[in-house]
């Protein structure tokens, strides 16, 4: 048996990812969804600071051609300490 998905793939995809506002931070996401994704071209990558500047929002959007690709990539993301959120 297999999960139903809504989504249709391949298919465009936003992953938003919060963390520290660090190069290194934009780095470690930056190369997770690389290792998942292929590059990441620069005009598909939105940042966003915190008020305060201590932290920082990504949101990349890959092409996804599954949903095991997806689950690979958060799962990666989550496992990672400098990663507060990712959705």
């Amino acid at each position: 048996m297999t999960e139903a998905t809504l989504l249709e793939f391949p298919c465009d995809f936003p992953i938003k990812v919060m963390g520290p506002a660090t190069e290194e931070f934009r780095s470690l996401v930056l190369g997770i969804l690389s290792r998942h994704f292929g590059d990441v071209l620069p005009e598909r990558i939105e940042e966003r600071p915190s008020r305060g500047g201590r932290y920082l929002g990504i949101t990349v959007t890959v092409v996804a051609e599954s949903k095991a690709q997806l689950d690979a990539a958060y799962g990666d993301l989550t496992a990672c300490s400098q990663v507060l959120v990712a959705l």
